[in-house]
């Protein structure tokens, strides 16, 4: 229907981008990875559930014996991701496989899903293994030659390649050329090159019988294993989308790349026979915000077009007419339909004004960041730098204190506060629980259950036995949710944050193929307790898709307590499937807020 090229493909020369102008496509290689692991399939020269250390003897045994074909076209191997040493780049197959293959797998293969770069060099390397010949061979002769894909080929940074376009990074506004280092590294997992008009002959492809039988090309889509809020196939995403920017959603298949200077998004909607192919040479592109426009113009739907980055024009605005204005200009618009919001802009914006020396403006925007995207690290982060120049200590360990709040992996808040105080700072919980017990921090929107329109985080605590089901302490656990919430709270209100909650973390873990999850059901009653405090006690009624494999039944509590200087609330939630007369009550009860938590 429609292919064009806009912007440059140089932009020293200004040599406009073309349809037929060479992109590399980063992580979409991994359709033709897979692509030609299931031709070998096809072949009976490799089995998908066989142990890999049965075509390739030298794999360590420990691990070979483990994986399989099907866990790495899935991520789902354990893999470490491969990283180079001291910097190092192998670009030799051999080498790339053996930086990581003795490394101790992350997780039992097949037990879940997690990116994994090395599974697909490692396939690569079996393509390799098997035909006796190099990837790029095989992929020129096994797709690209029987396609006609003529522009496509195995990216090497060394070879000029004619119709080429460069990479370049954007950073607030402005260009600037990549590193040219050698990508080929980047191997089956991420090193072709391709145009749209090669990309639209793969898609063409794709629907024939033309490079495989159908009872395996069927393999490549269909849903192996659950990618959280998508799945995943073989190479492929398997995603719903929206259609526009109406609430109707279309099923989709397709994957995206991301690779120095280059972006690339392909998406295919088997429904409509309709596929959209971006190719970017620029690290800073709206691919997904595009490819919702563009669907929705294909159903006859509204979309909606691009909006303006409000933190690049306060900043025009602070150049010009000083901090007060761009300031009062980003709170009068942020909230404007006109306008997008980034916390990353904003930090960006700061750390402009920290690096030119105007370091009290710079202050101000950080402050601001802390202000707009309260439950973000990096805000409170970059706001006490600033303050730390401007030799404000004091609030500068407060504000690093609340970046290791939200994110206690947060190594240089704790090397400054440790810098700025002479001694180990240790921030404390928003609950006091046994010092055995693990916590884990979680944003809102969570992952697994977007619907719950809170800004905020979870907070949560765990039991070592929490997860071993001959453990006293089984699925008994809490968490807090520190969030915006000073209305008072109401039974239904909870019920349906809970059933949310759950439906989708049991759904984001659920490993049984094809199983429709049984719904959560959610039974709470409100009371006061003898100082005249309301709580909310009840049932939740799960289906526990971590352990059991069966439905559960918790009882749970619920607290509630506002702190009205800083407009948060924390609500507590104790769980647990003993009963209230359980010894485990008496351990979830001692569970409480930290105290000074609602002090300023």
């Amino acid at each position: 229907i429609y292919k064009k090229g806009f912007g440059f493909a140089n932009m020293e020369w200004e040599i406009p981008n073309q349809s037929n102008t060479k992109f590399k496509i980063a992580s979409i290689t991994k359709q033709f990875t897979a692509m030609l692991i299931l031709q070998l399939i096809a072949e009976n020269k490799l089995d998908l559930h066989k142990p890999i250390s049965t075509y390739l003897p030298d794999y360590p045994k420990e691990n070979g014996e483990q994986i399989t074909i099907h866990h790495l076209l899935t991520h789902t191997a354990g893999l470490n991701n491969n990283t180079s040493k001291n910097d190092k780049k192998y670009n030799k197959p051999k080498d790339m496989v053996l930086h990581f293959a003795d490394l101790s797998l992350k997780f039992k293969p097949g037990e879940r899903f997690e990116y994994s770069n090395s599974g697909y060099t490692l396939l690569g390397y079996i393509i390799e293994t098997i035909t006796k010949k190099p990837y790029e061979d095989i992929l020129k002769d096994k797709i690209f030659k029987p396609l006609n894909m003529n522009s496509s080929g195995f990216y090497k940074h060394r070879p000029i390649i004619k119709n080429m376009s460069s990479g370049y990074n954007k950073w607030y506004g402005n260009y600037f050329d990549e590193d040219h280092s050698d990508e080929s590294t980047a191997y089956a997992a991420g090193a072709i090159y391709s145009t749209v008009e090669d990309m639209f002959l793969w898609n063409q492809a794709l629907d024939t019988e033309i490079l495989l039988p159908k009872k395996y090309k069927e393999l490549l889509f269909k849903k192996h294993i659950i990618d959280g809020s998508a799945h995943y196939g073989y190479g492929w995403e398997i995603r719903e989308k929206p259609i526009g920017n109406t609430s109707e959603i279309v099923e989709t298949l397709g994957h995206s790349g991301s690779i120095g200077g280059f972006r690339s998004l392909y998406t295919k909607i088997p429904s409509n026979n309709a596929s959209i192919i971006l190719l970017s040479n620029t690290s800073s592109s709206f691919r997904t915000s595009i490819t919702t426009a563009i669907t929705g113009i294909l159903y006859g739907k509204p979309y909606d077009l691009p909006l303006k980055p409000l933190a690049k024009f306060m900043s025009e605005i602070i150049e010009k007419e000083g901090i007060e204005k761009g300031i009062l200009f980003y709170k009068k618009h942020q909230e404007s339909e006109n306008y997008y919001i980034s916390e990353q802009e904003l930090i960006i914006a700061g750390y402009k004004l920290l690096h030119a020396g105007k370091i009290e403006d710079a202050a101000e925007v950080f402050k601001l960041s802390t202000e707009i995207f309260p439950f973000k690290d990096n805000s409170y982060d970059s706001y006490a730098e600033a303050l730390k120049e401007l030799g404000e200590n004091n609030k500068a360990i407060e504000n690093y204190k609340k970046s290791l709040l939200l994110n206690p992996d947060n190594e240089n808040a704790k090397k400054m506060l440790k810098k700025l105080s002479g001694k180990e700072i240790n921030v404390v919980s928003l609950l006091k629980t046994d010092t055995t017990w693990g916590k884990e921090v979680f944003i809102f929107p969570f992952r697994f259950a977007k619907e719950l329109n809170y800004k905020g985080f979870e907070e949560a605590h765990f039991p070592k036995g929490w997860i071993k089901e001959d453990s006293p302490e089984f699925w008994s656990y809490a968490f807090v949710w520190d969030v915006n919430l000073i209305d008072e709270l109401a039974s239904k209100v909870l019920e349906s944050d809970l059933q949310t909650y759950f439906d989708g973390l049991m759904e984001s873990v659920n490993k049984e193929r094809g199983k429709i999850l049984p719904k959560t059901k959610a039974d709470i009653s409100k009371s006061k307790d003898s100082n005249g405090n309301t709580k909310f006690f009840g049932t939740v009624n799960i289906y526990d898709s971590f352990v059991t494999k069966k439905p559960l039944l918790l009882h749970v509590s619920v607290e509630k307590q506002d702190c009205l200087i800083s407009k948060r609330s924390y609500i507590i939630f104790r769980f647990s499937p003993k009963n209230r007369s359980n010894n485990i009550w008496n351990t979830l009860k001692r569970i409480v807020l930290n105290d000074d938590l609602c002090s300023e």
